[in-house]
């Protein structure tokens, strides 16, 4: 192509996605387990496989994919989903020198050990709802490192102590005020980390308690929501106080509607709601420390 002609190629990246990966340490009879899909994407010094057609020096996808199995098994000791992103990441760059960054973004399936007559099950696992832990990591040839960490689909819900008041009202407004309802969701969260906690599993445990606590309070009695906007702005604040390292906190919660149903020949008795999933309403922001910079969700 001449140089003169009138095109660009102002980024660039390639990767392989959805390489699931299971990972066993034995530990005597006790053996750990975790399983994840993974996803890589690099950014290198390849402009010419765009523009002439020359694959020198690319690491290809399949390369990207049978690598996530190397790393996996050089984790020799226990680790977390954080860890081996990291690992992956500098693995890339270290290794590829054309390679300026890499881009690891991880979804960990939720297996969690069985109990079995009250004791834990040596080597038995059973999956826990619908919940992934997620993290996203890159590294560049300079050493800079930023790990994102977070949760999908957690889904919460709380019976009362949730309203909806006050809002517009015009000709197209057929919502009816409500100090009672059923409040549901399926919360995305991530939140970036400006340093590295001490330990990535209490920090995302700690991260996980404060979005409860924020979205349904106190066992006894619970916290009053008057929107689903401020409850998502509590539970943020909650998790930058719970996690110190965490900067800033991307937050989206569709609104899930329970409807008032009333049985034929009866009345509404708040008791019996028709169970919607759509369509909803959707509200998501991000929560920063006050000279944080606010980060984008990879999700």
């Amino acid at each position: 192509m001449s140089q003169s002609a009138p095109y660009a190629l102002p980024f660039h990246h390639h990767g392989k996605s959805k390489v699931r990966v299971g990972r066993v340490w034995r530990e005597g009879n006790v053996h750990h387990m975790v399983e994840w899909n993974v996803n890589t994407m690099i950014d290198s010094d390849m402009e010419h496989a765009f523009i002439k057609g020359e694959n020198t020096g690319m690491t290809a996808t399949d390369t990207q994919k049978n690598t996530v199995y190397v790393v996996a098994q050089r984790m020799s000791q226990r680790c977390t989903v954080e860890q081996f992103a990291i690992a992956l990441a500098q693995h890339f760059v270290r290794t590829y020198p054309l390679v300026s960054k890499a881009k690891i973004y991880v979804e960990q399936k939720p297996w969690a050990r069985v109990q079995q007559g009250g004791l834990p099950h040596d080597h038995g696992y059973a999956l826990q709802g619908t919940e992934v832990r997620t993290v996203y990591v890159t590294y560049d040839k300079a050493g800079k490192l930023d790990v994102t960490a977070g949760i999908k689909e957690l889904s919460v819900l709380k019976t009362t102590q949730s309203g909806y008041e006050g809002f517009l009202r015009d000709q197209y407004t057929l919502l009816p005020e409500v100090n009672d309802r059923i409040m549901a969701s399926t919360v995305t969260s991530t939140w970036k980390y400006t340093s590295q906690p001490p330990c990535y599993d209490a920090a995302f445990n700690a991260a996980r308690g404060a979005l409860l606590e924020g979205f349904l309070g106190p066992a006894k009695g619970g916290i009053y929501s008057p929107s689903v906007q401020f409850t998502l702005y509590d539970m943020a604040k909650i998790l930058l106080d719970r996690v110190p390292q965490a900067e800033s906190v991307f937050l989206n919660m569709p609104n899930l509607h329970f409807l008032p149903c009333a049985p034929v020949g009866s009345t509404f008795k708040n008791d019996v709601y028709v169970a919607t999933s759509e369509p909803h309403g959707n509200i998501e922001a991000v929560v920063t420390r006050r000279t944080a910079a606010p980060h984008v969700s990879k999700l």
